[in-house]
């Protein structure tokens, strides 16, 4: 096993990083929901599916075949505009209609939460049966789409000492980083960002400053529905399949991270992702593919158990957007 390990290393560290790199994105999301309204937003993970599927309409309408170098990246960022538009779309419509009545009538967080579960529900069945019809014009059984047809001229961008790099492995990489540092900026440096982190310190007080606490929310689930969006597009471009169920199993991942970095924290989410992506590449290596999972779980499970402030160590109680 420390043979494999040895020999997968340098190949186990990149796909980890570019699979880290969606991770995060996705975390992102539930990070800034948290933070804000101390929700946890299980149809976040939905939100991603339906950017999945923009992600191919757009491949798919754009007749994309056998594309590569610099058309490639025109692609991506062209399949992240129409994905991230679409799933902050769907984001702000989510808030909208499963969240903003529960919190103008005061409901609990538990009602929040089963309204959660139930926009999951709907938008996966929804997507099962609409979504499908929509790219291809007719049912799929299962509702499984897988392309493979649009990215096949992939090349190598970095092959030296052991270490290759694909371009769409650097792709995801480098557009995940952007949208991060964006993000980042963005939270620090404008002025909503400024209303949601006051928000997710001390929202009474933050009204009682003129925050529109509304304006607040809605503008902080279109920027996670937009970062799941992005990712889906990254995502797409890696694995050229979806479904209506495939931001399940993604999205426990996703949350994975959220908690590993410090759930409410930007910055942790970003740490949670990248480190739970390299550790489920390494564990593949050393235990064999069909582990990963279990590598994320049991992460998850120690974390909960010995750290559950995550890797920033920051109280929840305390977390900031």
């Amino acid at each position: 096993m420390l043979d494999d390990f040895i020999n997968q290393f340098w190949p186990s560290t990149i796909d980890g990083l570019a699979l880290g790199a969606i991770y995060a994105l996705l975390a992102l999301g539930y990070t800034m929901v948290y933070g804000v309204l101390r929700l946890i937003n299980f149809a976040h993970a939905d939100i991603f599916m339906v950017g999945t599927f923009a992600a191919l309409w757009t491949a798919r309408s754009m007749g994309v075949s056998d594309v590569g170098g610099f058309a490639l990246i025109g692609v991506v960022v062209l399949m992240a505009v129409v994905a991230g538009t679409v799933a902050g779309g769907g984001a702000m419509l989510l808030e909208a209609t499963a969240y903003r009545p529960l919190r103008k009538k005061g409901a609990s967080r538990l009602a929040a939460l089963i309204s959660a579960i139930g926009a999951s529900i709907f938008i996966q069945q929804l997507m099962g049966t609409v979504g499908v019809r929509w790219i291809f014009g007719t049912s799929k059984e299962g509702g499984k789409l897988d392309v493979n047809e649009h990215f096949k001229d992939l090349s190598n961008v970095v092959d030296t000492g052991g270490i290759v790099i694909r371009n769409d492995q650097l792709i995801i990489f480098v557009g995940a980083v952007l949208m991060m540092v964006a993000l980042d900026q963005f939270v620090n440096r404008t002025r909503l960002g400024r209303g949601i982190r006051s928000t997710a310190q001390d929202p009474e007080t933050a009204v009682l400053m003129g925050v529109n606490i509304d304006r607040v929310v809605s503008a902080t689930f279109l920027v996670g529905g937009i970062m799941a969006g992005v990712a889906a597009a990254l995502y797409f471009l890696r694995f050229e399949t979806t479904n209506y169920f495939v931001g399940f199993l993604l999205g426990i991942k996703a949350f994975t991270a959220a908690v590993l970095g410090g759930i409410g924290n930007i910055r942790g989410a970003l740490a949670g992702g990248f480190t739970l992506g390299l550790l489920e590449m390494y564990g593949s290596s050393i235990f064999g593919s069909q582990w990963r999972d279990v590598v994320a779980f049991t992460l998850l499970i120690l974390v909960l158990m010995f750290r559950p402030t995550g890797i920033l160590g920051e109280s929840l109680q305390r977390a900031r957007a």
